[in-house]
């Protein structure tokens, strides 16, 4: 979770599309221009252990827009492939 936050820190797309799951992989991921990531907190993690093959991660991502401030709250859902945790999709609580 916390890579594929860096990555839209860094507007990494290679890593993004990279860990993405393939049933759930976007084309091409859009960057919002002048979109500055201000920090991420792991609210909670179901699952998601080196004996899984699933698991959830609920979370806090703060962002600024131009002079705005934001915040999405997620529980994104995460699988295993070949020893490699992907993201799968995820719901938004707020």
């Amino acid at each position: 979770m916390r890579s594929r936050y860096t990555a839209y820190v860094i507007e990494n797309e290679a890593y993004l599309l990279s860990s993405w799951h393939p049933s759930t992989r976007p084309r091409s991921v859009a960057f919002e221009p002048g979109q500055k990531w201000l920090g991420l907190t792991i609210k909670s993690v179901e699952a998601g252990g080196e004996d899984d093959d699933e698991g959830v991660v609920e979370f806090v991502a703060r962002f600024r827009q131009g002079n705005t401030a934001h915040r999405m709250h997620e529980r994104s859902r995460f699988s295993r492939v070949l020893g490699r945790w992907h993201y799968v999709d995820g719901e938004f609580p707020d």
